[in-house]
């Protein structure tokens, strides 16, 4: 810990107790947090549980009355004043990403800048919080309709986006008036505790903002999802996880937001640009170790360019490097924990010994260390389990096509559809297989998507809700209607 406070320039963002009420709160049962690149110990954090979280959802409910009540214009300011302080502390933010992480460092600077203007973003959106008046049924009637925010809101949040999955829901949450208590992942608790703190100095209300630290993720999640005041429960993790969330928030039939697993197609044809693809096709499956839910999982390739673009790709993955993520000159930081890299290698061997041919990367590292090299695997087939599985991983395994209609089909062949991506120059061709992938967002010749202006979510078992663009702040609103009798 003495060596990351040393490494920033602003020490008090490095936090270790949870954040209720507007007061770190300090309790003696501590777990450990880990950095991936070495596998030492960073920093003991409080491990509260749930009566902590019960005292931080009435911190909230208490705080919700009167930040329900200011005015959008002060919403708007608190937000930008934390906007700004995040912006300002940019390097600082980025390095503790990284240490609890791994990304490389560039990678967790882009994050911080990502996720701020979500906060930059839902800070206008305030303002715009619209109602409408409806024409009169009878003339001595008249109808309104207004927006108000939902009340107290629980999130939890997962380790590959420490930051941004926070703001991304966070920010829409204040903007409309509501008040929010979050379960950041375990593996990475000190980024939002450290958005919790720049939050506190732009004077966000006491009570506003909460966040719970803990191991015992269960218990914190059964208290969000079943206390009857909390109104909202938003979640960015597993499809498992995820339905086990859905059925606990059915108790209290909570609003409810989910952003789950994905299974994402990357789809080359025979008249795209090659060099554009294969840019695309690493851009998308290899960012933060290929451990994102929206990230290349598949790559679908037409059969008359198969070669020359499995030629192509491996060229390029065989040049991306792997190492701590502040090292310099780094493309791939360590894989999380070394579950996750084995049950990547696993996919990898199940793939082989039923066919696929290994191309680069692919090996179990010698030592003890969480870092896979980034891996290609060609002739694999849409049935292989590599295929059909979140891979979370730096591993792209490449499929055959025929047909634009074998494509899509290939494509759909899953319980998934957050996001899928697609490569050609037929503007036809663009138009039909945009409108027949049963995904919630398309990339067409672009193998990164994610931006705050743009509504973030996906279909089939992939969630339920929009997180971004104007629809975000829809998400944490109620819509109210009003008839007015005898006028």
């Amino acid at each position: 810990m003495t060596a990351l406070i040393n490494h920033l320039k602003q020490s008090s963002l490095l936090k270790t107790q949870s954040y209720v009420n507007g007061q770190w709160v300090k309790q003696n049962k501590t777990f450990s947090v880990n950095n991936p690149a070495n596998n030492k110990v960073i920093a003991e954090v409080n491990d509260d549980g749930a009566e902590q979280t019960a005292l931080a959802i009435a911190a909230a409910v208490k705080a919700q009355k009167e930040w329900s009540k200011t005015l959008s214009v002060e919403r708007f300011a608190k937000l930008t004043r934390w906007y700004e302080l995040i912006m300002a502390n940019q390097d600082d933010l980025a390095a503790i990403m990284t240490v609890e992480q791994g990304k490389p460092l560039a990678e967790a600077k882009a994050e911080i800048a990502y996720g701020a203007q979500f906060i930059q973003w839902f800070a206008e959106q305030a303002k715009r919080i619209k109602g409408e008046v409806l024409p009169n049924p009878s003339s001595d009637r008249r109808i309104s309709v207004i927006k108000q925010p939902v009340g107290v809101v629980g999130i939890v949040t997962p380790w590959n986006f420490p930051s941004s999955m926070i703001t991304r829901k966070v920010a829409p949450a204040l903007a409309a008036g509501c008040t929010v208590v979050i379960k950041p992942a375990a593996e990475t608790p000190l980024s939002a505790l450290a958005l919790a703190e720049l939050a506190h100095q732009a004077e966000i209300p006491d009570g506003v903002i909460n966040i719970i630290v803990g191991e015992d993720a269960q218990s914190i999640g059964e208290v969000l999802t079943q206390h009857p005041d909390v109104a909202k429960f938003s979640f960015t993790g597993s499809t498992k996880v995820g339905k086990k969330l859905l059925e606990q928030c059915a108790s209290t039939v909570k609003k409810v937001s989910l952003e789950l697993g994905g299974n994402a197609p990357f789809i080359v044809f025979d008249d795209a640009d090659l060099d554009a693809a294969v840019e695309g096709a690493i851009a998308s499956k290899f960012r933060n170790t290929g451990q994102t839910c929206v990230c290349a999982n598949r790559l679908l390739v037409q059969d008359s360019i198969y070669d020359e673009f499995v030629d192509r790709l491996s060229r390029k993955v065989s040049e991306l490097t792997t190492g701590d993520g502040l090292q310099d000159s780094v493309d791939l930081g360590p894989m999380i924990h070394r579950n996750a890299l084995e049950k990547t290698h696993q996919l990898v061997k199940d793939s082989i010994d039923n066919g696929a041919i290994l191309v680069t990367g692919g090996q179990l590292p010698k030592d003890n260390s969480n870092f896979y090299p980034a891996t290609l695997i060609k002739d694999v087939s849409n049935q292989m389990k590599i295929a059909q599985t979140e891979i979370f991983g730096p591993v792209a395994p490449v499929i055959k096509f025929e047909t634009e209609s074998e494509a899509i089909e290939m494509a759909n062949d899953t319980r998934y559809g957050l996001a899928a991506y697609f490569y050609a120059r037929d503007i036809g061709r663009c138009y039909r297989v945009m409108e027949q992938l049963e995904y919630g967002m398309v990339g067409i010749n672009a193998g990164v998507i994610s931006n705050p202006l743009a509504p973030f979510g996906g279909v089939k078992e992939s969630g339920i809700g929009r997180e971004g663009g104007s629809e975000g702040i829809e998400e944490f609103l109620e819509i109210k209607y009003a008839c007015y009798g005898d006028i």
